[in-house]
């Protein structure tokens, strides 16, 4: 199943974020979660980093919980709102 997961930093949480971006890029790259699609979540300034927004590939919601729950950006306090829902693919045209 798809589980989409879209974050909201807190205000302010720029700093935090940075510091911990590696980390967070790393984490994600160990691929203990199949990763379909992320990146950051942008202002309208189109450049500064505002929240997350994942798709996984995973066997239950609860899984991708865990996963996001361990998430560098998670421990640090970065994100201020969390949605994790399933998520049905119904389109991607990209070929």
């Amino acid at each position: 199943m798809k589980v989409a997961v879209h974050c909201i930093d807190h205000p302010d949480a720029i700093d935090i974020r940075l510091a911990h971006y590696d980390e967070h890029k790393a984490y994600l790259a160990a691929g203990k979660m199949r990763t379909v699609i992320s990146g950051p979540l942008l202002a309208a300034d189109g450049a500064t980093m505002i929240g997350s927004l994942f798709v996984f590939e995973a066997s239950s919601v609860a899984e991708v919980e865990a996963f996001n729950a361990a998430d560098p950006f998670n421990r640090s306090g970065v994100w201020a709102e969390i949605s994790i829902k399933q998520f049905n693919l119904r389109v991607d045209n990209r070929e």
